[in-house]
């Protein structure tokens, strides 16, 4: 019911704002220093029809920046929208051209370009909203240097073009345009593909195509009858028919919110909306890869998606329940079961993507494939495929799980009553079961499990009423406010007073480092007993309170030895401080590009393990997945016992867009940095894959990836590694003995790591098993090589 108000309210403002701009005069024209506002007239700027306006449109608590069809159809057709990303403006914001382009002007004085123009030789001069759904810039010339076709979000118009390389994305909802959950890719080998958002774009990630893969397609194109085709010279791929052309209807294009690409027609004579065609066309949403997140399955009911949680995981989002499942279990060592604390739940009638890290083998029965997996340390969850007798193994995490007869799903859980910590089956939990074991094992487990917890709570009901009497509770609130963060790590992180942390760092004293975030500073935490380093946060976005502390919980949350702790926050004021445990050995840099030495070979091996192995967890173990956007040595940092700890994760999207060091717009440092990052192209874990393969080949030969004062071929530390690897002299490229085997398959993985195109690179879950030497590595192309 809430919803359903507030999607009557978002109508209601939105149509007294269109009202408005319906009031305004129409022109095409829109000269220099015009500006529009939120609330107060002129709202929007018209196409000359009046069918399109550019402008300021209502979302959640404030406002957005888009291009909307002006028809009053029962649902408002936003067709663009600016930095869609970004939080909505208030009402005290103001859009202006400049001869810079777009301006948005915010309350501080902060500024943002919404449109700029590229031309360093010419000025931005006028504008139009033109009657295709196209925005533009002209030059003094009236040539057009800025439009919004150049720049899709999740639609194309008539006459608009998707070249290659470009991509639509879906929106979260009706009513939130943020990027959603799909993508829809014109990709350079010619093939028109949609994949979920969090995907590599592997064909197995795919849910839809154009079937047109090297075809030699370079546009998805849009006519004004409504004819979508593909396009290369003169040889066109249709994927409709030509339908009318009437000077009252428009044509659209839209990847829709539940990752359905459909092809609209808007009547503005008769008011009227049809949807003409779907890809791909299905009664069915589970068949939309992503529809539901990962280790929860898709059933679907009367038309709609419903998400079920393996047995043993609980919904990421309780309230989003489409946004994935964790696991509420810890697991246990590995000692292949010898102590019966794990046993394998049966799940039938549910498949996934093959996503396995070991051959399919031949296994005649169900139960001899989940016994399989319950003696391998590394299986998570195993498939038995009944019409080809075949088991599966699998690690976490599982995705794209949907109902399918001829397969069993086997997922290994903790059995608490033999040991193992918090049970997966408990009662309640979405798509639990029956335990494997007995059920009179089960009811002692339960009568067992029952009389502790009721001791367990009488018990610390009689010691909160004793420390109740004993402490007045202002001094138990000062005692729980000093309490040492190791002591509490599980909820951490910790909110922590700006004096706090000015004490712990003596006025901000000892100066550890400084980089893109901010400045790094050693720290004592009452009692002189544990180090911390406090990093003071510089030119963050400015974020609510609420935002802010959300973006704490999640890296909170984040709990691996690769990766460097967050103990606590301060967001007082507008001071923005982490506090993070102290890690006592510096950096990865320090130690590998030293003159005066460096780690030997079996230390910088395992060096690379565990880099690698923190990246894949925040890929595809942590709660909620995080690209990291800036791997490089700095950002590797080793504790007391020299293990590599990564730091600075989850931080990206705190940067201030101007706040970059290399680049306009991008997150990263020079020599580190992927391809895409240059294209426009959509960043995905991937592009932390590229930055670890750069690492990796700085570790193996201790040098930094661009070196001047070397021969002229060496330079550039990619391109030698190759030149050395395909000659056969990779001995050249380390200064000291080593294991050639082992030289050869690390040099490899650095190769396929750095491809120029994402879709080439592997996960990070397959560079771990690569290093460990788990799998055998084929010949790499050149780094640069693109198919």
């Amino acid at each position: 019911m809430a919803s359903a108000t507030s999607y009557i309210l978002f109508l209601s403002i939105f149509s007294s704002v269109l009202a408005r701009g319906a009031a305004q005069p129409r022109h095409s024209n829109i000269s220099l220093e015009t500006s529009l506002h939120p609330t107060t007239n002129p709202t929007s700027w018209l196409s000359p029809s009046g069918r399109f306006a550019f402008g300021f449109f209502p979302e959640g608590t404030g406002f957005s920046i888009g291009i909307w069809l002006t028809a009053p159809h029962q649902n408002t057709t936003v067709i663009w929208t600016a930095d869609r990303d970004d939080l909505p403006v208030t009402k005290d914001a103001e859009l202006k051209l400049t001869n810079e382009g777009l301006k948005l002007l915010l309350q501080d004085s902060e500024v943002r370009l919404i449109a700029q123009n590229t031309s360093a030789s010419t000025d931005a001069f006028s504008a139009s909203m033109l009657d295709s759904g196209n925005f533009v810039i002209y030059d003094s010339n009236f040539d057009v240097i800025w439009r919004t076709f150049d720049h899709p979000t999740d639609t194309i118009m008539a006459g608009q073009v998707l070249p290659a390389g470009s991509e639509l994305v879906s929106s979260i909802t009706e009513t939130n345009h943020s990027s959603g959950k799909f993508q829809l890719i014109m990709q350079n080998d010619g093939n028109l593909v949609m994949y979920p958002v969090e995907s590599s774009d592997n064909p197995w990630d795919a849910y839809w195509s154009s079937g047109t893969y090297l075809q030699g397609y370079q546009s998805l194109n849009l006519d004004d009858r409504g004819r979508l085709y593909m396009l290369h010279d003169n040889v066109t791929h249709d994927l409709t028919s030509g339908f009318q052309n009437r000077t009252t209807l428009v044509y659209r294009a839209t990847l829709d919110v539940d990752g359905i690409f459909r092809l609209y027609s808007d009547d503005l004579e008769s008011n009227t909306q049809h949807i003409l065609a779907e890809f791909p066309k299905s009664t069915d949403p589970c068949q939309i890869k992503g529809t539901c997140g990962v280790n929860s399955y898709c059933t679907s009911t009367d038309g709609q998606a419903v998400c079920k949680c393996l047995p043993g995981f609980d919904y990421l989002d309780g309230d989003e329940k489409s946004s994935g499942c964790t696991r509420f279990f810890a697991t246990s060592p590995c000692n292949l079961n010898n102590d019966n604390t794990t046993y394998m739940y049966t799940l039938e009638n549910v498949t996934w993507l093959l996503d396995c890290y070991a051959a399919p083998m031949p296994e005649t029965s169900k139960e001899g494939c989940g016994e399989a997996c319950l003696k391998d340390c590394n299986c998570h969850a195993a498939l038995f495929q009944s019409g080809s007798n075949t088991c599966i193994k699998q690690a976490l995490p599982m995705k794209y799980g949907v109902i399918d007869s001829s397969t069993t799903t086997f997922i290994k859980l903790v059995n608490m009553s033999a040991g193992g910590r918090r049970d997966g089956s408990q009662a309640g939990s979405p798509g639990a079961g029956p335990d494997i074991p007995t059920k009179q094992k089960l009811s002692s487990t339960i009568l067992i499990v029952s009389v502790a917890a009721v001791t367990g709570i009488i018990s610390a009901l009689a010691a909160l009423m004793f420390f109740s009497c004993r402490y007045p509770a202002g001094r138990y609130r000062r005692v729980g406010r000093n309490r040492e963060p190791a002591l509490a790590d599980e909820i951490a992180p910790r909110s922590f007073s700006y004096h706090e942390l000015r004490e712990a760092t003596d006025g901000f004293k000892e100066e550890l480092g400084k980089g893109a975030f901010g400045t790094v500073f050693q720290g004592t935490l009452p009692g002189g007993e544990r180090l911390i380093a406090v990093k003071k946060l510089e030119k963050v976005v400015e974020e609510g309170e609420r935002e802010f502390r959300t973006e704490m919980r999640t890296i909170g949350r984040t709990h691996h030895k690769n990766l460097v702790r967050l103990l606590g926050f301060c967001d007082e004021g507008t001071s923005r401080l982490l506090v993070y445990e102290f890690m006592s050995n510096g950096s990865l840099a320090d130690l590998i590009f030293k003159a005066d030495g460096h780690p030997d070979w079996d230390e910088r091996v395992r060096i690379a393990l565990d880099i690698a192995r923190g990246i894949h967890y925040l890929h595809e173990e942590c709660e909620t997945r995080i690209i990291h956007c800036d791997i490089k040595p700095q950002n590797i940092l080793m504790d007391d016992n020299w293990t590599a700890k990564i730091s600075d994760f989850g931080l990206a999207k705190l940067l201030m867009p101007s706040q970059t060091r290399t680049f306009t717009g991008i997150r990263g440092t020079r020599g580190y940095l992927a391809p895409e990052w240059h294209k426009n192209a959509p960043i995905t874990v991937k592009a932390d894959v590229y930055s670890f393969g750069i690492v990796l080949l700085e570790i193996v030969c201790c040098r930094k990836n661009m070196e001047l004062e070397v021969e002229e071929d060496a330079i550039i530390l990619l391109d030698w590694v190759h030149h050395c690897f395909m000659d056969g002299e990779l001995e050249k490229l380390v200064p000291d003995e080593v294991d050639m085997t082992e030289l050869n398959r690390l040099v490899k993985v650095g190769l396929w790591c750095t491809q120029s195109e994402p879709g080439s690179r592997p996960s990070m879950k397959n560079v771990v098993m690569m290093l460990e030497g788990n799998v055998d590595i084929s010949l790499p192309p050149p780094p640069g090589f693109s198919s």
